[in-house]
């Protein structure tokens, strides 16, 4: 019996080492300006943060799915609605017409007084009645097997009290201005951090700086990261610097368009980060010209009329990241 258990205990050992061995995925999907990141946990089990636009015969739902098939797998564990504007949460009627969806998570009823935001919010509410939805508040966890995702904010609150390992006095906030109260639904964003071993990922939705700053100062609650999913399209009235210096994030992605998102001084703001290895953009931004581009090889999409190309990581536990331009195949692997 005591044989029995022991090679059961080693089995099970191996098992866990195993699945900690394989990558966690992520696939950044064009979705024109708006967002829609796949992750696929070693376990297998999956999390969509958005679903692109409503509309274009079906175009983001389509790259979605597409992108699902590439992962292989045939549902979605989790969609996560970070808020209900157009390009986060408009795909999900289409989506769901395309493949299976498990749960939905989001931070409540619309709070937008705006009739595009009630419609949105509306149609949203008829794809997911009568299906499994999960709203979350800061604190909250998403049970995902196989990784750690911490709810940050929520429906305009953000956490009180540090994560593991976080809390330090942050100086970068006596120089931030203090920014304008913001009454969208972009400040009641859901962010989430996700940890996979020594991996960390923050992704805030389109958290304005009103809320990232509750985030930043004067203590940073959110500690170090080590991927960073550019707030906001990576547009001005998001990216703090108060927030983004803090984080000191070693790679950074923003799901821009060509024309929405990237803003100048924003995209400044990420790329001095200190601790930036490389910025990587789903769109050449129009409005950056090349002082406020990266180069080539870190663009999926370097033309405005384009194929949808994606970028995508492979994240390990020890912390390693490898970014790859879906459109030339070009990699680069970042160790911690």
């Amino acid at each position: 019996m005591r044989i029995l258990c022991k090679a059961g205990f080693a089995l099970f050992v191996m098992m866990a080492t195993a699945a900690l061995a394989e990558p966690l995925r992520l696939y950044f999907i064009d979705v024109e300006g708006g967002q829609a990141t796949l992750l696929v946990a070693p376990s297998g089990k999956s999390m969509l943060i958005d679903t692109g636009w409503p509309g274009f015969a079906g175009r983001d739902a389509k790259r979605i799915a597409d992108a699902a098939k590439e992962a292989g797998i045939s549902k979605l564990d989790y969609v996560l609605v970070t808020h209900y504007h157009d390009d986060h949460v408009g795909g999900v009627p289409q989506l769901a017409e395309r493949i299976k969806i498990e749960t939905f998570v989001d931070h409540g009823p619309n709070r937008e007084d705006s009739d595009d935001t009630r419609a949105n919010y509306a149609a949203y509410e008829k794809v997911f009645h009568g299906a499994k939805r999960l709203v979350v508040k800061p604190g909250d966890r998403i049970p995902l097997q196989g990784l750690e995702v911490e709810v940050v904010s929520a429906d305009g609150e953000t956490i009180a009290e540090p994560l593991a390992g976080a809390g330090q006095t942050n100086a970068l906030c006596a120089a931030e201005p203090d920014p304008p109260e913001d009454k969208s639904e972009n400040a009641r964003s859901v962010g989430v951090v996700i940890t996979y071993g020594k991996l960390r990922l923050l992704d805030l939705g389109d958290l304005t700086k009103k809320k990232e700053l509750r985030l930043a100062c004067p203590r940073n609650l959110i500690g170090t990261v080590d991927l960073f999913v550019v707030t906001h399209h990576g547009f001005t009235q998001s990216n703090a610097r108060a927030l983004v210096h803090a984080v000191r994030t070693r790679v950074a992605i923003v799901d821009n368009g060509a024309r929405k998102g990237g803003s100048p001084d924003a995209w400044q703001s990420v790329h001095d980060s200190p601790g930036l290895a490389d910025l990587w953009q789903l769109h050449y931004a129009v409005e950056g010209g090349k002082e406020h581009n990266v180069a080539a090889d870190f663009i999926a999409n370097p033309e405005e009329k384009c194929e949808g190309k994606s970028i995508k990581v492979a994240a390990e536990a020890d912390g390693t990241i490898t970014v790859t331009n879906a459109r030339t195949g070009f990699a680069k692997t970042y160790k911690k």
